[in-house]
């Protein structure tokens, strides 16, 4: 008895034992639980990556997996996206109607091509109104010629392409399907405002290509030659600073420019600013404006460059010659993200902000902000969100450049 006994507690014993080890091995062999995807995060990324220049043979792909990604998320998720350059505005934000837009990407293109190449922007209205605007003008003055666009910001083209898949051609994508089409005349129109950065990077690409077409022009940007100094104009400066003006008197309710400065309101017309040596150009605009009497009209950069038309050096001439109330209006051919966001936009850091409330300013590459006294309050400081390109006599100025090209 005592002997069966014996073996059944040894029995137990190792069944006990087996069952401990076989608990613990199972316990070093489980994998732990992987975290959940965060799938607002893995929305930023998305967006992030395709905040790039560089075209790839995936970006389409990546462009509609951030579509995608931001499709799946919900009301509430969407509002928290956010990255190095993604925001809720990259999708949400309603700039009007891109199936408006026609992004003249066409085959069919004949012998003759007219290749309208822009920087670009995503706010659909304003590429509708604004660079819209300057190829339908062109295409009327040349009834004989395919006229097609390119964008130069690939970064642009992403963002249309994600949100409303909208294809736009990228200026290398435009290029070969000219040579595609069998285009044998090719003329370029930029409506770059001048012979800037942008501008240069164009040439460079055209120089690839030159080979493939009989004949290949390039026509002047909107302000036409650069010059030596601030002293230097044209008669291009002379046109645009004359309806940039009329324009905004017209808008502004005024009767006139002198009107306006009798109630002592002034205009600054804001450009996006340069440290291309072209940068220039924006002081040969204020002086073009001086030379034509223009006393309340001023420009400035959202850039602060060159330094004389950052934000405080503009407000206090403004102040110093007397003027308590201002219209700030874009000197860009689209009134795109600068003019919707560093101009116009409520928040402090931009130009309208600046002006209301003044105190200090940021300006890009300075070492600390600049304080610029006190504002002049919301009733006195009022904005007019329109690009050049929608300007009848700006479309006739690219329609003269154009021809001149031709004529060469």
């Amino acid at each position: 008895m005592k002997k069966k006994l014996l073996v059944l507690m040894l029995g137990l014993a190792m069944i006990l034992s087996f069952s401990l080890l076989t608990a613990c091995g199972s316990n070093e062999e489980a994998a732990p639980e992987e975290e959940a995807a965060d799938p607002v995060a893995e929305c930023a990324a998305l967006i992030d990556a395709i905040y790039v220049q560089e075209y790839t043979d995936e970006t389409y792909a990546q462009c509609e997996a951030a579509k995608a990604a931001w499709d799946a998320l919900t009301d509430e998720q969407k509002e928290q996206v956010e990255g190095e350059e993604a925001s809720p505005d990259y999708f949400g934000r309603d700039t009007g109607d891109a199936s408006k837009d026609d992004p003249l990407n066409q085959d069919d293109i004949g012998e003759n091509e007219l290749l309208v190449v822009s920087f670009g922007t995503s706010f659909n209205d304003s590429r509708t109104e604004d660079i819209g605007g300057i190829e339908k003008a062109l295409q009327e003055a040349n009834p004989d010629w395919s006229v097609r666009r390119a964008f130069t910001a690939q970064i642009i083209i992403n963002h249309i392409y994600a949100r409303d898949g909208e294809k736009i051609d990228n200026v290398d994508q435009a290029l070969q399907r000219a040579v595609d089409n069998g285009v044998k005349n090719l003329v370029v129109q930029p409506t770059h405002l001048m012979h800037g950065a942008e501008y240069d990077e164009l040439i460079g690409t055209l120089d690839g290509y030159k080979d493939k077409f009989e004949t290949v022009k390039v026509a002047e940007p909107l302000l036409g030659t650069v010059g030596e100094d601030a002293t230097v104009v044209n008669a291009d400066k002379e046109a645009v600073a004359q309806a940039v003006v009329a324009q905004a008197v017209s808008e502004s309710g005024f009767d006139s420019l002198d009107a306006a400065a009798a109630d002592g309101t002034a205009f600054v017309f804001l450009g996006h600013g340069t440290s291309h040596q072209a940068a220039v150009t924006y002081d040969q605009m204020q002086e073009q404006m001086k030379q034509l009497g223009y006393g309340n009209v001023f420009v400035g950069t959202v850039e602060g460059k060159p330094e004389d038309t950052a934000f405080p050096a503009v407000k206090k001439a403004l102040e110093e010659a007397g003027y308590t109330k201002v219209i700030l209006r874009p000197l860009m051919v689209v009134a795109g993200d600068h003019a919707n966001n560093d101009m116009a936009g409520d928040e402090e850091g931009t130009w309208y902000y600046g002006f209301v409330n003044g105190g200090e300013f940021e300006v890009e590459g300075a070492d600390e902000a600049v304080d610029t006294g006190a504002g002049l309050g919301a009733d006195n400081v009022n904005c007019q969100i329109e690009g050049l390109g929608r300007i009848e006599d700006v479309q006739k100025l690219y329609v003269d450049h154009t021809a001149e090209a031709m004529a060469q």
